[in-house]
């Protein structure tokens, strides 16, 4: 099984391109535009959420400790109207370099089974911006699909970071394993539901003549895998066989 393993130059890069995209998509609109993939959410919503998320990290990832930061206030005492995007703005740039320039190895609290480690951020701002680059693009209903390789990464975080730390959507008990292909990235993942928790599956140890009891097989291409995790797409989307109320027992946010 062939799994990216991304950097902070790739995650780096990443943001640097879904940062100004998402800046591009949200100036072309009204801020009190409704956004379609995210129900009771407008425009200037998801600029003070991404906006407030960038604070939140680059506030507490510079205290070298792994114990939890203050819970932050995503909605409130937030710039509105033009000062909103510069605001946004500037937090972006900040963050950006912040994280361009921090050790990655200062230690640095994560709420996944991860390191303790600043190396983590990079990655999570970057999915965190692609995914709602994404949503800002569906209020001018021109999306763009998450680039291949960082959707496949971003695959493989809701299975190694968002499921084992419990963020789950449903709570439902469910049982089997998902089979999840990315055509484009040439990326696949065996993931065994065992009621509510879940193990990811390292295909390259398991032998050939092990019953994988795959009871679902999700394949298409990577983006439209991880917008489907997300609760963003519907799994029709994809070809899917099988016992598709597995990929229900996936979706995460």
């Amino acid at each position: 099984m062939s799994r990216l393993h991304g950097s902070k130059d790739f995650w780096l890069g990443a943001l640097r391109a879904d940062g100004p995209a998402f800046r591009a998509a949200v100036a072309q609109v009204p801020l009190d535009a409704p956004v379609p993939s995210c129900p009771d959410w407008t425009v200037v919503d998801l600029v003070h959420h991404l906006g407030a998320v960038y604070a939140w990290v680059r506030e507490h990832v510079v205290r070298g400790v792994v114990d939890p930061p203050t819970v932050r206030s995503e909605m409130t005492g937030r710039p509105g109207g033009d000062e909103a995007l510069v605001w946004w703005q500037q937090e972006f740039d900040a963050l950006v370099n912040l994280l361009d320039g921090i050790d990655p190895e200062l230690p640095a609290w994560n709420w996944a089974p991860q390191a303790k480690k600043a190396a983590f951020w990079p990655r999570r701002i970057a999915h965190e911006t692609a995914v709602h680059r994404w949503d800002a693009q569906t209020a001018i209903a021109g999306v763009e699909p998450v680039e291949a390789k960082l959707a496949a990464d971003g695959i493989s975080e809701v299975l190694d970071s968002w499921l084992p730390a419990g963020r789950r959507r449903s709570h439902q008990p469910a049982y089997g394993v998902a089979h999840l292909v990315a055509t484009d990235a040439e990326q696949e993942w065996y993931v065994r539901l065992r009621g509510e928790g879940m193990a990811l599956l390292d295909t390259d140890t398991i032998l050939d003549s092990d019953d994988h009891h795959t009871r679902t097989l999700a394949t298409g291409t990577a983006s439209d895998l991880l917008l489907g995790l997300w609760g963003r797409v519907q799994f029709d989307v994809l070809d899917v066989s099988g016992d598709a109320t597995l990929l229900d027992a996936l979706r995460v946010g």
